[in-house]
């Protein structure tokens, strides 16, 4: 676990997940879903299917949220932007620049956002994100009038209670995405589940129509929301692994180079269930 202050100087809960010995040559930065954490099952399977695949992930908690400090309450979609930028300056500090942005449902429209404020991203990946950020108002659409007139009020979001304000409501209103989506400048991957019942499909097409190429769509059929099944999870950090190479430089990807093998092995033993990693020429085993 560590901590990363953001630019208000509220520390981040944030992990790093690495294969253990080698620093990774690709890292990615992970914004989580609206009101969950770093911690969710679904964060951790996506990252370690990337780890797997030769990346660093850097996965954090927003403003108020899991274990980083601030009140939710003060936070608002402009906030998570400049979260992940802090959070992709603190890679470029201690690491390397982050070259994939991934983000799940707010998450995902969040990155789509910060990634025209981090130089190095060369791809993002967005899972069951909604077009608008504003979509995220029909989880507190019966208070709107409450938070109208008083400026804020308690609702229950997934079992727990929040403080929303009007500044909240009115930052997630002044964002354009059509004008943010088409000038994205990177790559971008769609992901979306036909029946997701708190994102509709119709986001990841109005999304993928405002994007421009190189663009891609994948489908992930019956998973759920919160991709509570760990194969659909797994299935996506695999998808997002493979994909974002193509966007890529060759040299960014352990066990991706080209060129001649100068008969070099190298073995690293990781400290989670000590996963063993062998890296032989052009050749990559876990």
């Amino acid at each position: 676990m560590i901590s990363i202050e953001n630019r208000s100087g509220t520390s981040l809960s944030a992990v790093v997940d690495v294969d253990g010995g080698a620093e990774p040559k690709a890292w990615a930065l992970f914004a989580h879903c609206f009101t969950c954490s770093k911690d969710l099952k679904a964060v951790r399977h996506i990252s370690r299917a990337l780890v797997d695949n030769g990346f660093g992930v850097l996965r954090f908690d927003f403003t108020g949220l899991g274990q980083s400090g601030g009140d939710f309450a003060d936070t608002s979609f402009s906030s998570n932007i400049s979260d992940l930028v802090d959070a992709a300056g603190y890679l470029a500090q201690h690491h390397m620049p982050p070259s994939v942005l991934i983000g799940h449902s707010l998450g995902g429209a969040a990155v789509i956002h910060a990634a025209r404020e981090i130089d190095s991203v060369r791809a993002v990946a967005t899972i069951g994100a909604p077009f608008d950020p504003a979509h995220v108002s029909h989880l507190f659409e019966d208070s709107i009038d409450s938070i109208a007139s008083d400026g804020h009020a308690r609702v229950s979001i997934a079992g727990r209670q929040f403080t929303v304000t009007s500044q909240f409501v009115h930052d997630l209103q002044r964002h354009n995405p059509v004008d943010t989506i088409s000038g994205l400048g990177s790559a971008l991957l769609v992901m979306h589940s036909p029946i997701d019942q708190v994102v509709g499909i119709e986001n990841a097409a109005l999304i993928y129509d405002a994007a421009r190429h190189p663009k891609s769509f994948v489908s992930l059929d019956s998973a759920d929301h919160l991709l509570s099944d760990k194969a659909d999870s797994q299935y996506v950090g695999q998808i997002v692994a493979a994909w974002s190479r193509r966007y890529i430089d060759d040299k960014s990807v352990p066990g991706e180079q080209r060129g001649d093998d100068d008969g070099t092995v190298s073995v690293s033993i990781g400290r989670d269930h000590y996963p063993t990693t062998i890296v032989a020429g052009p050749h990559r085993f876990r």
